[in-house]
């Protein structure tokens, strides 16, 4: 599967974006998703993580209450709405795929290409 993310941009702390994540080349339905994130000199984080079907989710501390995962099988594309943003929201995002359980977070395989995130203090 491959994946294109969009969305990313600068925005004023407690602004609002969404990201999307649009798949192609397998459908959609057969993939857990989730959304990562690095921030500059930090490794990689989980930020979010939705079942295949879409009933499930699960979030990093940091981010619940503010940030919503949902998922479009029929257009193929995952989104993340994150709202009341803060400036250590900072990072480049990625959205991935796996054809594990959601809860795996080891075995996201899949990755897009990410978009940058900037919050503004």
């Amino acid at each position: 599967v491959q994946l294109q993310a969009s969305g990313g941009g600068l925005v004023q702390a407690g602004g609002s974006l969404r990201l999307s994540c649009a798949a192609s080349g397998r459908t959609l339905s057969s993939f857990s998703m989730g959304w990562f994130r690095q921030a500059p000199g930090k490794e990689r984080e989980f930020v979010s993580t939705i079942s295949k079907t879409g009933v499930a989710t699960y979030y990093t501390d940091s981010v619940k209450g503010r940030f919503t995962i949902s998922r479009d099988n029929a257009k193929n594309t995952v989104y993340l709405q994150m709202n009341s943003l803060l400036p250590e929201d900072t990072a480049v995002y990625y959205c991935a795929a796996s054809q594990a359980s959601y809860l795996r977070l080891t075995l996201f395989n899949a990755w897009g290409q990410g978009t940058q995130v900037t919050v503004s203090s």
